[in-house]
Order: structure tokens, then C-alpha cells, then sequence
């Protein structure tokens, strides 16, 4: 995934950075790891609905409000893709580092409209350990996301 990514990027003309970071497993350690603000690391969660699965991408320190997305969609019915739905929708890539590219996977991205208001955004490229840094205009050009506002805030997690 990560080699598909970066080509798929390099084809595209797009600029980017790529970054390699001790393994990180959750959006906030890769935020930690990248020596970013939280807010400004992308995390792609995939739901399955009506219409089958999709992405949401939200900054790393909020939640997704499944509720609030299920009304901006106009499904009956979302829940969170499970691990084994996961796995087998993106073999190629680590559990929970898939790319927020929708359009590779042909799924609709819904992007929150706080990331999409920042200037640049770094999301996982397929493992825990490889990041892509780009814009947030030619992440728009690319995988034309609908952008709402669905991400709420999580509280800061205690790290004593």
C-alpha cells in the first residue's frame, strides 16, 4: 500500500513528503512519533452503511459523531467496519493504517471540515510506521471529499 500510494502521488504530480517513524499504533502516538500537533494528523476511519463502506477522515485527536454522519449521509444504517471487514477490504495494508484514499478503494471519503480547513495534513500510508505530509488542497483535487462537520473533540487522554 504504501509503494501504491506514493506512485499513485508521484503520477499524480503531487508534492509530498514521506516519513518513516518508530512503529506507532494509535493517530496520537503517530502524531507524537512525527513531532506534530494531533490536530493536524488525519486518521481514516471506515464505516459500513447502506451503500456499503466509506471513509471519514478527522483529526487525530477527535472522535467521529456516527450519528451526526449517518444524517449528513442519509443512511439508514452506519456502524464501524469491524477488524476482519478491514483486513479483507485492505489486505495490503496494517490494521487501522489504511490511507485516507477513498478513491483508490472506490469509497467515498468524508473529509471534517476542521482538517480540511488546515493547511497541510500527514495521515499513515499503509503501515504504523510510514507517513505522507501534502497539502490539503491537492489531497481535495485528488480524492474530492465531502466536507462536514462530524469530528467532536475527545478529551485528553492521561498519560500518568
Amino acid at each position: 500500500m504504501l509503494k501504491r500510494s506514493l506512485s499513485y502521488l508521484k503520477q499524480s504530480g503531487v508534492r509530498y513528503a514521506h516519513s518513516i517513524h518508530p512503529p506507532a499504533d494509535t493517530a496520537r502516538d503517530v502524531a507524537s512519533a512525527e513531532r506534530m500537533p494531533a490536530h493536524n494528523l488525519a486518521k481514516t476511519v471506515v464505516y459500513f452503511g447502506d451503500n456499503g463502506f466509506g471513509m471519514v477522515v478527522l483529526p487525530s485527536d477527535c472522535a467521529a459523531d456516527f450519528a451526526e454522519i449517518r444524517r449528513l449521509l442519509g443512511l439508514k444504517d452506519l456502524r464501524l467496519a469491524t477488524e476482519t471487514e478491514l483486513s479483507e477490504v485492505f489486505p495490503e495494508c496494517e490494521l487501522g493504517a489504511m490511507p485516507p484514499f477513498g478513491n483508490l478503494f472506490d469509497m467515498p471519503v468524508l473529509m471534517d471540515e476542521g482538517l480540511a480547513a488546515s493547511e497541510f495534513i500527514a495521515f499513515n500510508a499503509g503501515t504504523h510506521r510510514d507517513a505522507i505530509h501534502m497539502s490539503v488542497a491537492d489531497f481535495h483535487l485528488l480524492v474530492n471529499p465531502l466536507v462536514a462537520s462530524f469530528a467532536v473533540k475527545e478529551a485528553a487522554i492521561p498519560t500518568h
